[in-house]
C-alpha cells in the first residue's frame, strides 16, 4: 500500500465526499417513493430519465445533464398541481424532450452517433413505457415502470463508464436512483 492510498483510506470523510452522487441517489429514491401509492405514479420518472440524456445530448454539454434534472423535477412537481396529475408530467416531459430534439438538431448535435441520435431512440423507448403505463395502470404498469427504470440503469452504468453525452456524476446518481426507485416498485407490487 502507497502512502497516497493510506491517507485516502485514512480519511473517510473524503473518501464519503467522493460518493455524494451515490448518497444523493439514495435520498432522492427515498424522496421519490415517499407516499407512494403504486408504482405506476412513478412512470414520470422513467420520461425523466431519457428526458435528461436526451436534453444533455441536444445542447451537446456532458454538464447540462444536471440542470436537466432539475428542469424534469420541475415538471414533475407541477404535474401536482394539474388536474391531469402525472399524465402531465409524463406529458409535460415527452413534450420538452421533443422541443430539445429539434432544437438538437437545428444546432448540429445530429452528430457524435452515441449522441442525440441514439439519445433520441431511448428517449422514445422510455418516453413510450411512460406513456403505456398511463393507459396500462394496476400492477402491470408498475412492473413496466420498473423494468423501465432498471433498464435505464444499464444505460447509466455505459454512460459512466464510457464517459459520454452526461457528467459521470449523474450517471451515477441515475443509476443508484433507478435501482432503489425500481426495487421498491417490485417490492410495494408484490405486497399488494
Amino acid at each position: 500500500m502507497t502512502a497516497t492510498s493510506e491517507l485516502r483510506s485514512a480519511n473517510p470523510v473524503r473518501a464519503a465526499l467522493r460518493r455524494w452522487p451515490t448518497a444523493f441517489g439514495i435520498a432522492f429514491a427515498v424522496f421519490a417513493v415517499w407516499g407512494m401509492a403504486s408504482g405506476v405514479e412513478l412512470g414520470q420518472v422513467v420520461a425523466a430519465s431519457g428526458f435528461v440524456y436526451l436534453g444533455a445530448a441536444a445542447v451537446k454539454r456532458r454538464g447540462a445533464a444536471w440542470p436537466m434534472f432539475a428542469m424534469s423535477f420541475v415538471a414533475i412537481g407541477a404535474a401536482d398541481f394539474t388536474p391531469w396529475g402525472d399524465q402531465f408530467g409524463t406529458w409535460a416531459l415527452l413534450g420538452l424532450a421533443a422541443l430539445l430534439a429539434l432544437y438538437g438538431l437545428l444546432r448540429g448535435a445530429a452528430r457524435p452517433a452515441e449522441g442525440l441520435p441514439l439519445q433520441a431512440i431511448a428517449m422514445a423507448l422510455f418516453g413510450g413505457i411512460a406513456a403505456a403505463v398511463l393507459f396500462i395502470g394496476g400492477d402491470l404498469g408498475a412492473y413496466l415502470v420498473a423494468a423501465g427504470l432498471l433498464g435505464h440503469a444499464a444505460w447509466d452504468v455505459y454512460h459512466h463508464r464510457r464517459e459520454l453525452v452526461v457528467s459521470r456524476s449523474l450517471a451515477e446518481f441515475c443509476f443508484v436512483l433507478d435501482t432503489l426507485v425500481a426495487i421498491i416498485i417490485v417490492v410495494v407490487t408484490l405486497q399488494g
